[in-house]
């Protein structure tokens, strides 16, 4: 499997493969390194984050959401110049394309595991059945917990 994740030391972002055996996963920018807990890989499954001690992750698409975006905006504007010109029938044909496009991508591409807390992502897992689709209460809980730390950090006086 593969995981994508930021470097909770230098922010930097790496990409590496792990199996059951990796103890340990190392930044290749600031050669820092963290342990691997204990059973948190099991025959490819995933039962916690690598990166961080979080046992919350969930299945997404692995899809950049920008270019899904990118995809609905086009066709929208595309629509819209085509009902300007008053060419009606090409302006639902835009909108179909569109929606075909995007059900297509979502049939044909895979699934991945994203951690709540670290955003790190897990590529090629097996066992996403295990897991739970995207919670909104959660993905908040873990937002506002880094909220609050932000705020109980001291400031430092400028010099």
């Amino acid at each position: 499997m593969k995981i994508t994740f930021a470097c909770p030391q230098c922010d930097a972002v790496n990409r590496i493969a792990v199996d059951e055996k990796t103890e340990t996963v190392a930044c290749y920018q600031c050669d820092s390194t963290i342990k691997v807990p204990a059973k948190a890989v099991t025959s490819d499954e995933i039962q916690r984050c690598i990166v961080c001690p979080s046992l919350e992750l969930y299945v997404r698409k692995d899809f950049p959401q920008w270019l899904g975006v990118t995809i609905v905006t086009v066709g929208i504007g595309s629509s819209c110049v085509a009902w300007y010109y008053h060419l009606v029938i090409w302006t639902f044909v835009i909108l179909l394309g569109s929606a075909l496009v995007d059900v297509v991508l979502f049939l044909l591409v895979g699934n991945q595991l994203k951690c709540y807390r670290c955003g790190a992502e897990y590529r090629d897992v097996a066992g996403l059945d295990t897991h739970e689709a995207f919670n909104l209460e959660t993905h908040e809980k873990h937002r506002q917990q880094v909220a609050r730390l932000a705020e109980s950090e001291p400031v430092k006086p400028s010099s």
